[in-house]
């Protein structure tokens, strides 16, 4: 695509004729009438294989019969993917990221469409356009503020009007915040009979290898701030995935080290603070502000007691700070890139089996507090990054029609809610409130 800033992309995918002869019927049955219950874009990459790896394992051929195709730029490896997850059957459809004909045909036979494709600022606007236009579910694994805000600005009108359900965030980052907050807000208000003002949470342990495709994401953001100053405001806005004019009282994300007694530990900046906080502020925004006007939620790095507790959580703000300044120059940029996975690259299964993170909420309200751990014993940037893509997927395809979650850009929280949280524990991740 020609245009280089992602906003122009954002006013330029605006501007394109809303439906098209051809396109799926609209608005949308979700009756799963399409051909496929899932299209998989992507499938050839690392995360993109371990979906296709998840979902084949425990819905194809069992009672739900999940109609799945992969999808991407290249037959043969497509061919290769499908044989290595012991499916040769299925199904494949090719498509460029930057081609809107090919991805509009694919789009109008999905009921839902998964893409692990990122950059998603790099690559990730034409396929959201498409599943727009065409009335499709949609679910990702971006992480990054500056592309799910062009594409609220792009598409959240007309994914209401096809019904279109474009649901970013659908990983670690940010199905555990998001989640999270919603699970322990709805046991607060069963045991108290109100929501709690605030959540905090902090994440405790993530063992597991680097992400190449984050890393990337990270890297590109650079790119554009460099690119684009102004967007420094907007990604440092709390508030900045909400509609207009809808905001609160939370100020900017923890950068040094605090001793939080609510928590009772010390506590350090979170690198995916950035983005999770913004998706919990836009559910909660979605939702009609039902928590409160003056609701406030934080994110932060759990780095336990004591001298070595406090010594921990200083140094993770140093780390960041050090990372995206390498990052953002030239001389050193080269450097760290050479040293860290690349996008397709990941850990070995033997570190995905032996990775885990736990996340700890506190909600706390009237003088009361309700505390809740989201968890998982699998590498949480792959393995279980993996489950719950899939799982929030499936449950855009099998049980769409049952959500009261209507078209736009929503969240996972307000998308799927407690119905997705039954599906990861079901799947084997820990979604519990303590007693």
């Amino acid at each position: 695509m020609a245009t280089k800033s992602l906003y122009g992309v954002a006013l330029a995918l605006r501007l394109r004729l809303p439906y098209e002869p051809g396109m799926a019927t609209l608005p949308r049955t979700r009756d799963r009438s399409r051909e496929f219950d899932i299209v998989l874009w992507g499938a050839t990459g690392f995360t993109g294989r371990l979906v296709a790896e998840y979902l084949v394992r425990n819905y194809l051929g069992g009672e739900a019969g999940l109609r799945l195709a992969l999808a991407g730029r290249n037959k043969a490896k497509l061919e290769e993917v499908a044989n290595e997850v012991g499916a040769p059957q299925l199904p494949l459809l090719i498509g460029d990221s930057f081609d809107a004909d090919s991805l509009n045909a694919i789009a109008a036979k999905a009921e839902v469409l998964i893409t692990t494709v990122g950059p998603y600022a790099k690559y990730g606007a034409e396929i959201v356009a498409a599943c727009v236009r065409n009335g499709t579910d949609y679910c990702d694994l971006t992480g990054e503020t500056n592309f799910i805000l062009a594409m609220i600005d792009a598409h959240e009108d007309e994914a209401k009007r096809t019904g279109a359900r474009i649901v970013h965030c659908c990983g670690y980052d940010s199905i555990p915040s998001d989640l999270g907050t919603l699970m322990v807000q709805e046991a607060f208000k069963r045991r108290h009979g109100g929501y709690a003002s605030q959540v905090k949470m902090a994440s405790v342990q993530m063992r597991g290898g680097p992400s190449g495709g984050t890393i990337a994401s990270m890297f590109n953001m650079v790119d554009e701030l460099k690119e684009n100053p102004g967007l420094r405001k907007i990604m440092g806005n709390p508030y900045a995935l909400n509609p207009k004019g809808v905001r609160g009282p939370d100020k900017g994300d923890q950068t040094g080290a605090r001793f939080d007694k609510d928590l009772d530990m010390w506590t350090g900046a979170f690198i995916m603070a950035g983005i999770n906080t913004r998706v919990v502020r836009r559910s909660h925004a979605l939702m009609g502000l039902p928590w409160g006007e003056d609701f406030r939620y934080s994110e932060v790095t759990g780095t336990g007691k004591g001298v070595k507790g406090w010594s921990r959580a200083a140094s993770i703000g140093i780390g960041m700070v050090a990372f995206m300044g390498s990052a953002a120059l030239p001389f050193t940029r080269s450097f760290v890139e050479k040293r860290l996975p690349s996008p397709g690259e990941g850990p070995s299964k033997e570190v995905r089996e032996n990775g885990a993170f736990k996340t700890l909420l506190v909600a706390l309200g009237n003088g009361q507090a309700e505390r809740a751990v989201v968890a998982d014993q699998r590498d949480p940037g792959y393995g279980s990054t993996a489950v719950m893509l899939s799982e929030a997927a499936i449950c855009l395809a099998l049980e769409g029609a049952r959500l009261s979650s209507e078209g736009g850009i929503l969240t996972p929280a307000t998308a799927m809610g407690m119905r997705l949280v039954e599906r990861l524990r079901a799947a084997g991740l820990t979604f519990e409130v303590q007693s």
